[in-house]
């Protein structure tokens, strides 16, 4: 059992609160939206497990509150576990971002602790619609019969609706996760990142949602620090080569968050000022 260690008391440096850790490029889906174009045959990437170890233990002791793993299906990383243990252990909340395809009997027990959250995608109360997304026949079913399990087990679940298709039942999966108990709701448009982006076209930074450096930040597999996961073509530095202290206190990050447009109120169509599906603290002023 960890140790629990009390939390830093220290203002996070450059204001960072959450940091997206992009531990794994592998997946069992193929999302036809995908930032990262996660499938079955990505690899881990370039970070070791000792990697991002010291990416969490430098993460706490800068003041950074929260840790979200994510991929990819961070699921897939055999030490994810391991990463969790980590930061919970050093007083951060810990966030899993989950398919919930696969989820195997022994990982509820980490997934019922205090200070860790679930989070997961999810696209339509249609199962053959869900599954046009995904890429996967049978996520939908799967992925429903897992949301339910953990919220009948206690489990604190997030959900993000990315908005692809046209004329996607975005309105009815919300009230389906509702009525499934699901309270912390985000709705955003697809983002013009991996497969989402047409072809020939160059991401901007135009195309985020204004938030990205502002509270939060991503580690990717290759090690590149970036304003968020979305913003992956942006990177400020690289954690295998330089600390996450010099990096956030550094002039490429401070260069990269003065370049990013602040965030838009109120935008269509259906874009929620958020940039889902990386949906966490920073995110949400309300959380």
């Amino acid at each position: 059992m960890s140790t629990l260690i009390e939390p830093p008391t220290r203002e996070p440096l450059a204001d960072v609160r959450s940091l997206e850790l992009e531990i794994t490029g592998k997946c069992q889906l193929a999302c036809v939206h995908c930032l990262s174009e996660s499938s079955p045959q990505a690899s881990h990437g370039d970070m070791t497990p000792e990697d991002w170890r010291t990416v969490i233990i430098d993460a706490a002791a800068l003041g950074i509150r929260t840790v979200q793993l994510i991929g990819g299906e961070p699921t897939a990383h055999p030490q994810w576990r391991e990463f969790a243990e980590l930061g919970l252990s050093l007083g951060l909340h810990v966030e899993v971002y989950s398919n919930l395809f696969n989820v195997n009997p022994m990982w509820w027990d980490l997934f019922m602790r205090d200070g860790v959250t679930l989070g997961t995608s999810y696209y339509s109360d249609d199962p053959g619609e869900h599954d046009r997304v995904t890429g996967r026949p049978g996520s939908y079913v799967r992925t429903r019969c897992n949301i339910r399990e953990a919220i009948n087990r206690g489990v604190i679940v997030r959900a993000g609706i990315v908005d692809i298709l046209p004329g996607q039942r975005v309105v009815e999966a919300r009230a389906e996760l509702e009525s499934m108990g699901v309270t912390l709701i985000n709705t955003d448009r697809a983002r013009a990142v991996g497969r989402a982006a047409l072809p020939g076209q160059s991401p901007t930074l135009d195309e985020m949602c204004g938030r990205c450096t502002r509270g939060r930040a991503a580690v990717l597999p290759n090690g590149d620090l970036a304003g968020c996961v979305l913003s992956r073509d942006f990177p400020a530095g690289n954690v295998r080569k330089t600390r996450l202290a010099d990096l956030l206190g550094g002039p490429g990050w401070a260069q990269l968050s003065a370049s990013v447009p602040a965030p838009r109120v109120a935008c269509t169509p259906n874009d929620s000022g958020d940039c889902d599906p990386a949906s966490t603290e920073a995110c949400d002023p309300a959380y």
